[in-house]
């Protein structure tokens, strides 16, 4: 018995431990060429460091997977979907944490879309004012010249052709504004809309967990 406990452990002795490989720090690694095939080796080709790969212990166990590098575009959609993720985030945050139902979020709605038509209701009086004074300074202008033909016409007064550009370009710029507020309120009306839809279903999942 003595004799063989001496043997068993002489072979232990002489056996190297199974991780004595990885002790030393030998490694492979496993890539995939640009035609789909992976490949294995001490080293990764120099066109394939930029690559995902593996890194593979002695035992060909892998111990470590490294991403393919971005290049700039991959990054700016990275940044750009990661900003994303976390503006989704915090709005979720804030619609939790504003509101207390859905009622809540359809009266703030009514509030938006009455002031923005009530600023709308302001802009059409406007115009309409503007347009009056338009034909009146046309009607006016249709005496001078190049409006009247006649050999006699006087010359347009100065004063009187400054108004009529200043009064198109302001009914013009008001026109403008007016398509503005009308987009604005459809916009409105989509973000509350999406807001109370994005409210459900967090109220929901929250009530199932």
């Amino acid at each position: 018995m003595k004799l063989l406990s001496l043997a068993v452990l002489a072979a232990l002795l002489a056996a190297p431990p199974a991780r004595a490989a990885d002790a030393s720090g030998h490694q492979s690694f496993s890539w995939v060429d640009k035609n789909g095939e992976r490949h294995y080796g001490d080293a990764v080709p120099p066109e394939y460091a930029q690559s995902e790969r593996r890194v593979l212990n002695n035992e060909g166990v892998e111990v470590q997977h490294v991403g393919a590098e971005k290049n700039a575009q991959q990054l700016a959609e990275q940044r750009k979907h990661d900003q994303e993720v976390e503006a989704k985030a915090q709005h979720d945050s804030f619609l939790t944490s504003t509101y207390t139902s859905t009622k809540d979020i359809e009266r703030l709605r009514d509030e938006r879309l009455d002031q923005l038509n009530g600023q709308i209701t302001a802009a059409n009086a406007y115009i309409d004012s503007l347009d009056a004074r338009l034909k009146t300074l046309q009607d006016r202008a249709m005496h001078f010249k190049p409006y009247n033909t006649k050999p006699d016409a006087r010359r347009m007064p100065d004063d009187l052709a400054e108004e009529l550009v200043r009064t198109s370009n302001e009914a013009r710029t008001q026109r403008k504004s007016l398509d503005r507020r009308h987009q604005e309120v459809a916009t409105v009306r989509s973000q509350f809309d999406a807001d109370i839809s994005r409210y459900r279903e967090l109220s929901a999942n929250s009530a199932a967990r």
